[in-house]
């Protein structure tokens, strides 16, 4: 039986609960899910690489779990078709949440359908309840002294804390 992979492509930059939102909902299209954690030259996280890594291991591993679904963590640099195409994946997972996203991401299809025809993109929408979150308000808030408890787990919020 052939076994359909998913590329969660990312910065995670933290693992927000829309992200996570995204990637239970992606669990129930694919086999095999690979979160990629995206290492981009020039810009400065506010979480380190091995953060991001680690935050998301912890909190997709219930996912998994409770999905029966084969979710790995893993890094990545350059354009995320390069690495889809290394982890034999056929799907490009991509959340969306409004409109604005959706314009974004439907130039990134056609310039991915050009560079690479064999891979598919999948729009998961974001469930009403965290359909409002963003990483980026949430570092933003975080950053100057809100409270980011609803928008991220438990565990990202220690690590925020410890900034």
């Amino acid at each position: 039986m052939k076994r359909l992979t998913g590329f969660y492509p990312g910065s995670f930059d933290p693992v927000t609960n829309g992200h996570l939102d995204v990637i239970e909902r992606a669990c129930r299209l694919v086999d095999a899910l690979y979160v990629g954690v995206g290492m981009q030259a020039g810009k400065t996280p506010l979480l380190s690489d091995a953060d991001r890594i680690t935050l998301l291991e912890h909190t997709v591993e219930p996912i998994a779990r409770r999905t029966e679904t084969d979710v790995r963590i893993v890094e990545f640099e350059g354009l995320m078709v390069h690495k889809a195409r290394s982890l034999d994946a056929k799907l490009i997972i991509r959340g969306l949440r409004d409109t604005t996203d959706y314009n974004y991401e439907m130039q990134m299809v056609g310039m991915n359908a050009q560079m690479a025809p064999d891979l598919q993109t999948v729009f998961v929408p974001s469930s009403p309840h965290v359909r409002h979150i963003s990483a980026t308000l949430v570092r933003q808030i975080a950053a100057m002294g809100g409270d980011v408890s609803a928008f991220v787990p438990a565990i990202v919020l220690e690590a925020l804390d410890k900034l």
